[in-house]
């Protein structure tokens, strides 16, 4: 729970995860919309938010299935692997980051670490030149392409080239830091 309150980390827990119940349950209709009972059957399969998933998980009342775009065997690790900087993983997953590191010790999925970590890598890199050469009008429409992580870097990274332009034009080259300017009272 390191970020109880960081609205980031509550929106990367509400993405939705596949499960499958291993026990009947009742009064929890709502998760499995295919019949009006208030009953889930073991076997159920439903998609539920991943702050539900864990609890339930460690409770072992339901398995996890690996989200599809984490799967070994999908479509977004091929491309990823192909060409990860041209990847539209918002629409896969909006915290593709976030909830693929708390997803992994969950599944026991060892293979998503390093997926993540090349992932990044590649990313990274493309974001950071994107952020200073693209154009104000260009921008949005490769926004729509990063994840939430991705875009706070690319908006770190354009307020560090106006910053880095501001002070090439002749922006204040040293100032004074505020304790300096005080006077010591007389003892």
């Amino acid at each position: 729970m390191a970020g109880y309150y960081d609205i980031d980390d509550i929106l990367a827990e509400e993405e939705l995860v596949p499960s499958v119940f291993q026990h009947d349950a009742n009064g929890v209709g709502l998760f499995d919309s295919s019949d009006d009972t208030d009953k889930v059957i073991a076997g159920s399969r439903a998609e539920l938010p991943f702050w539900l998933v864990r609890e339930l998980y460690l409770r072992q009342l339901i398995s996890i299935r690996v989200p599809p775009c984490f799967d070994r065997d999908s479509k977004t690790r091929e491309e990823i692997g192909a060409d990860a900087a041209h990847v539209d993983l918002r629409s896969r997953c909006a915290y593709f980051y976030t909830l693929g590191c708390k997803i992994a010790p969950l599944i026991g999925d060892k293979t998503i670490g390093p997926f993540l970590l090349v992932a990044f890598r590649t990313r990274y890199r493309e974001v950071l030149i994107k952020a200073h050469t693209l154009s104000l009008s260009v921008a949005p429409k490769y926004l729509i392409l990063l994840t939430n992580e991705e875009a706070k870097l690319y908006e770190a990274g354009q307020s560090s080239i106006v910053a880095f332009k501001k002070w090439r034009m002749g922006g204040p080259r040293f100032q004074m830091a505020p304790v300096l300017g005080r006077k010591r009272k007389p003892t």
